[in-house]
Order: C-alpha cells, then structure tokens, then sequence
C-alpha cells in the first residue's frame, strides 16, 4: 500500500484525490 493508504488494497484518499489501488 502506500503512506497516504486508508485501506491497502482498496481505495486511498490522497489530498481529496481518489485513486484505484492494486496490488
């Protein structure tokens, strides 16, 4: 996941952005 991750594997916020994340 990465630092700014609020769930790893799921969907991060990152500065009000939101980002589909695979791992």
């Amino acid at each position: 996941g990465l630092r700014f991750s609020i769930r790893e594997g799921g969907r991060t916020v990152a500065s009000g952005v939101v980002a589909e994340i695979a791992e």
